[in-house]
């Protein structure tokens, strides 16, 4: 089943059960979806739905870092509930110990030993862990780990 066709299930049940914040967050995933998919002119392949999800979550957290400066509390917690509306249809993050490990098996891997190899170790890093783990995270572990 597609992520387009389970966001269409998805949003039926909500309509159903008169759940209009999820509605209107499932709505917003669909048409992005939709967007992408015209965009690049064939259905979506799973990495790239994914990618869809990540920006579409980004945003929202990007935002809600921006509320919070801010002071505005109506809508932090409605971008908080539009972020576990996301969080459904993405994969499992990963933790940080998780992410730390494979950080290191890949740097094994490559056998890097110093800075001048983060872009190598950087770049397979964020490979492996596409869609399981955010970047900032993953750029954080990679310096620390090289240095």
């Amino acid at each position: 089943m597609s992520l387009l066709d389970t966001l269409k299930s998805d949003m039926i049940k909500a309509m159903k059960a008169r759940d209009k914040d999820t509605l209107s967050v499932v709505r917003m995933l669909k048409a992005a979806v939709q967007n992408e998919q015209i965009e690049v002119g064939h259905d979506l392949t799973p990495d790239e739905e994914i990618g869809v999800l990540n920006r579409e979550y980004k945003q929202r957290k990007e935002s809600l870092a921006e509320f919070k400066k801010a002071g505005r509390d109506d809508l932090i917690a409605k971008t908080q509930a539009e972020m576990k509306v996301v969080e459904k249809y993405l994969p499992k993050q990963l933790s940080d110990e998780e992410v730390k490990a494979k950080v290191e098996e890949i740097i094994k891997q490559l056998n890097a030993s110093s800075m001048k190899d983060f872009g190598k170790v950087m770049g397979a890093s964020m490979k492996a862990l596409k869609g399981q783990a955010d970047g900032q995270l993953v750029n954080k572990t990679v310096k620390s780990l090289l240095q």
